[in-house]
């Protein structure tokens, strides 16, 4: 048995809850936990976003990637020459997404003969996302043989993957600069219609 005191007690708070359920929430309590949704909502929001651009970059990722390996094996296959055709490349890479658009620029336009590299593009098509490239080019390896001239020079070909330091600010429409093929296919001479000359970066 509970002492008189403690069924007084039980009584009157099982009194109080009965009568805060027929009141309802104060308008207090309802702005409180309108302010904490909205602040949960403010820290989460950017997070989302954050991920679901990633997300979208990752497709430019990938097919810049693989148009990379393509040119590699192109170059290969076709009497040490590159190709700016992305059917040649038989990937069913589109040009344009809704994301990226798809170009290939070799180093050499207009100077004739045949290019030493190429870079494939993959252009941002709206805002806030990274515009991305790859640089494919020819170089030479020596190598050491067995016979009695001791060494020999290997044809081979190499890619650099680059990005843009910050998001776009808007669609960038065009490429105009590829890579240095020249020096290791480097980022910093790309240029396209947003990014000038050393806004590309290796990516990590």
């Amino acid at each position: 048995m509970l002492k008189p005191e403690l069924q007084a007690k039980f009584l009157q708070h099982i009194s109080s809850r009965k009568n805060r359920k027929e009141e309802g929430f104060t308008l207090i309590e309802l702005l409180v936990v309108i302010i904490i949704i909205g602040v949960l909502a403010a820290i989460a929001l950017p997070s989302l976003l954050n991920q679901v651009s990633k997300g979208r970059q990752a497709e430019a990722q990938q097919n810049v990637g693989a148009l990379d390996r393509a040119q590699q094996a192109y170059y290969l296959e076709n009497a040490n020459s590159f190709t700016t055709n992305l059917g040649d490349l038989a990937l069913g890479i589109k040009s344009q997404t809704t994301n990226y658009l798809y170009t290939i620029i070799s180093d050499n336009d207009g100077g004739g003969g045949t290019a030493s590299g190429v870079t494939n593009f993959g252009l941002a098509a709206v805002a806030q996302l990274k515009s991305y490239a790859g640089v494919t080019y020819a170089t030479t390896q020596s190598v050491t043989t067995s016979d009695t001239s001791g060494s020999a020079t290997q044809a081979l070909t190499e890619t650099t993957l680059c990005q843009t330091k910050a998001p776009e600010t808007g669609p960038d429409l065009a490429a105009t600069t590829g890579g240095d093929s020249a020096n290791l296919g480097d980022c910093a001479a790309i240029v396209t219609t947003n990014e000038t000359a050393g806004n590309f970066i290796p990516l990590n």
